[in-house]
């Protein structure tokens, strides 16, 4: 097995920087007692301007006066790395999320499916800057091994495990992620780096540091088994973005929207299914929540047109107070079935693919707007159709050819006695609901060449009654 350890260093900070309308002006996250408030973390437009994390918030503000300030959540960064490790199920069924700060997935089985290492690293990295999320990343034959390694140098790739300890022999002693403060322990008695670790006696190690160093240290260089308790997606996508001030028209809503709807699409992708129905929830200080539903008539997970869907409903609804929070919530998961395409697809450029046409012109015009017809059981041809809302069945049963213009009532066809193509075609039905209908249809051939489908009584010819023409 070959583990791909992503690390998040600012994973708290990109958790609020991406979804906040200016994440390139000074900005900063706060904590600490009330009497006793400090940074936790700035962005760099703030650390330009001579803020740091744990700086006192008294001295931050004498320094610059004008920046934004977010309340740490300590719950905020487990939050997000739950939905990065749905991401990241993606890639692989073996995904862990145990550690602060870093996600850690086996890389080899994907090879086949992504292609080789320098493709696979390249397009995880490309995910995770699109998703708004500062990372390093590093690939060795052991899971803790590639923890390590990633914390100190970002893009190294361990391909053998008789190369792993040399790679890991040269990480300082106190950034080895050791339990507990066994790294600063062993940092104050003299040891620098890992392999003056590794050449220690172990008995030595086990009296004075325990069990659990050693154990640590087999699980790093593959010594010894790593039981990972490996992450399972949740069945239901709920997440929850805080505004920073008070929204009262739509348009201001659009960026946090988008956010939310591209994250839908990564947790669909890493689930390798669908949404079919959401609701994005508008909350208000106090006032009930305002429910935006989005149905749609298919699985869906293109992050372009969820939103495109989310926009066009919020824009037709109602906004009855300032808007504080929003929060989109999806549980309705059914599996997702791409679209058949040709190989030699022959789509013009720009074109839309009709399922995405449709999804959108119902958002707009409405969901009773924008339907299909289909064939009815009823052989009577003014009720042969009807209305398909996409769960009839594709076609009822083989019928001779149907004229493309249908009147709206059959009326006498007259001139020069027509030329019979095909016919009759008994048609009996209706007795049951009063519309008896018993007629025998012909296609005929008009003086002047057009081609008409009418009828005439049964067991007659002559008296014609046009009901329709074929193209």
């Amino acid at each position: 097995m070959l583990w791909a350890c992503i690390v998040l260093p600012h994973l708290a900070l990109d958790s609020v920087l991406r979804r906040h309308p200016e994440p390139d002006k000074p900005f900063a996250i706060v904590g600490g007692h009330p009497q006793r408030r400090e940074l936790i973390a700035v962005n760099d437009a703030a650390a330009q301007a001579g803020l740091h994390a744990g700086q006192r918030m008294t001295l931050a503000q004498a320094i610059l006066h004008d920046f934004a300030v977010v309340e740490q959540d300590p719950r905020e960064a487990e939050r997000w790395q739950r939905f990065l490790a749905a991401w990241a199920y993606r890639y692989s069924s073996q995904v862990y999320a145990g550690w602060p700060d870093a996600i850690v997935l086996e890389a080899q089985g994907s090879f086949s499916l992504v292609g080789d290492w320098p493709r696979f690293e390249a397009q995880l990295r490309a995910d995770l800057t699109a998703l708004g999320f500062r990372h390093r990343i590093a690939l060795a034959p052991t899971a803790h091994g590639a923890r390590v390694l990633a914390g100190v140098r970002d893009g190294l790739a361990i391909l053998q495990r008789e190369h792993l300890r040399n790679a890991l022999g040269a990480v300082q002693i106190r950034r080895a992620a050791l339990p507990d403060d066994a790294g600063m322990r062993l940092h104050h008695v003299g040891l620098r780096e890992l392999r003056q670790l590794f050449a220690l006696p172990r008995d030595g190690l086990r009296r004075r540091f325990g069990q659990g160093l050693l154990d640590q240290v087999d699980r790093m260089l593959g010594d010894a088994p790593e039981l990972l308790d490996c992450y399972r997606p949740p069945d239901t996508f709920d997440v929850r973005i805080e505004l920073a001030y008070e929204v009262e028209q739509h348009q201001a809503l659009l960026f946090p929207v988008r956010r939310l709807t591209a994250d839908l699409a990564a947790y669909l992708a890493g689930r390798d299914g669908g949404v079919q129905r959401f609701v994005l929830r508008l909350e208000h200080e106090e006032h009930p929540s305002t429910p935006v539903e989005i149905g749609l008539l298919a699985a869906e997970r293109d992050p372009a047109l969820l939103f495109e869907l989310t926009r066009s409903r919020l824009e037709r609804a109602e906004i009855p107070a300032p808007v504080v929070a929003l929060r989109l919530i999806a549980s309705h998961l059914p599996p997702f079935v791409p679209a058949g395409r040709d190989l030699f697809d022959e789509q013009p450029v720009g074109g839309v693919p009709w399922e995405q046409l449709r999804e959108r012109l119902r958002a707009r015009l409405g969901p009773d707007a924008v339907y299909r017809i289909a064939e009815a059981t009823d052989p009577r041809p003014e009720r042969a159709w009807q209305r398909d809302d996409g769960s009839s069945a594709d076609g009822v049963e083989d019928r001779p050819p149907r004229p493309t213009w249908l009147l709206p009532q059959p009326i006498p066809l007259r001139g020069p006695a027509p030329r019979i193509l095909s016919g009759p075609e008994r048609l009996e039905s209706g007795w049951w609901d009063g519309g008896d209908a018993k007629r025998d249809y012909y296609v005929l051939e008009l003086a002047l060449g057009q081609r008409a489908w009418a009828f005439a009584p049964v067991g007659e010819q002559g008296n014609w009654m046009l009901h329709g023409w074929f193209a």
